[in-house]
């Protein structure tokens, strides 16, 4: 009789049977993610471990522990981006109602206007135009590195960071969709990742009851400000021709704050170009635009309210500067 596996553990208590299987403790999730993200826990697995922490439902505390691993294995917990960017902007949208990508021209304008934001992810499963793409058109590129965002931070106020550069084994776990054809909790993990400790970070979610989820972890992980919202394609972009609500978390409070329907029109035109340049024809765009540059203001701390949010987001849209393209 062979010896059992040390992984065989996390597979055992999370699959053994009704009544008899739990969630994975904080601590007992961050060492098994953290086996994982080193290699040694055999493929079957790390199959098996993705699919039951999948289908059990994701814990918050399991959740943080996985959390913590990641950070820790993309070497994030070492601290040497901490404070170098403000704002925290996950993209690992993958609905089939996305197409172009606004929120971008959202993360800039902030940008511009002097509060540093750092994006990272993979739109791998996107069913629309992807970040890296997108950037290409506006005449940026993505960081080859964490300390070449860190630098495009300082210089631009900006920095698109792929997941594959700043994790690649936790970019493998997420590609795994396409062998299991289920999204798993990596993806969460991912959209929580903060790889710069920023002072404030806007979250999307495709389903509402994640909302929760994403807000419980952030505050187990003591992340100063959030808001989360249900987004389009389940991106931080909000869609100004529906009312909405986004869910502002300081510390260990929580604020639910109504965002109306702003305008009557739905962004579909193609292009981001012509919506930074002010092209005309482009209303719902733009508002598109305007409306999530609203949420990182609401995360910044910048206003308070919803149409104090939405003001000041107009301003901010209306000072932006000429970009290359």
């Amino acid at each position: 009789m062979t010896d059992e596996h040390v992984f065989a553990q996390y597979v055992r208590t999370l699959g053994r049977g009704p009544g008899r299987s739990r969630s994975l403790t904080r601590e007992e999730a961050r060492t098994a993610l953290g086996m994982v993200l080193k290699g040694e826990a055999d493929p079957h697995q790390v199959g098996a471990f993705l699919m039951l922490l999948r289908y059990r439902g994701e814990d918050r505390d399991e959740v943080a522990g996985l959390v913590e691993a990641a950070r820790d294995a993309a070497g994030i917990s070492d601290g040497t981006c901490t404070g170098a960017a403000d704002l925290d902007w996950p993209s690992y949208g993958a609905g089939r109602t996305r197409d172009e990508p606004w929120f971008l021209l959202s993360a800039l304008a902030l940008a511009q206007a002097g509060h540093r934001v750092i994006m990272h992810g993979s739109n791998a499963f996107t069913q629309g135009r992807d970040v890296p793409d997108a950037l290409g058109e506006l005449g940026l590129r993505p960081a080859t590195s964490r300390e070449d965002a860190k630098a495009l931070v300082a210089e631009t106020g900006f920095a698109y960071l792929p997941l594959s550069v700043l994790s690649s084994t936790l970019d493998h776990l997420l590609n795994l969709r396409h062998l299991l054809g289920l999204r798993s909790p990596i993806n969460t993990v991912c959209r929580l990742l903060d790889p710069f400790d920023t002072r404030a970070a806007v979250d999307g979610v495709f389903h509402p009851p994640y909302i929760d989820l994403h807000l419980g972890v952030a505050q187990r992980l003591n992340r100063p400000r959030l808001v989360v919202v249900k987004g389009g394609g389940g991106e931080v972009e909000r869609n100004p021709a529906k009312p909405t609500t986004a869910y502002l978390q300081v510390g260990t409070e929580r604020r639910e704050l109504p965002l109306p329907a702003l305008t009557a029109g739905k962004a579909e035109v193609p292009g981001l170009l012509p919506v930074w340049r002010g092209e005309p024809g482009r209303d719902a765009e733009t508002a598109t635009v305007i409306a999530t540059i609203a949420l990182g203001v609401l995360a910044l701390g910048l206003a308070d309210e919803p149409a104090e949010a939405d003001r000041v987001a107009a301003e901010i849209w209306a000072g932006r500067q000429a970009i290359a393209g």
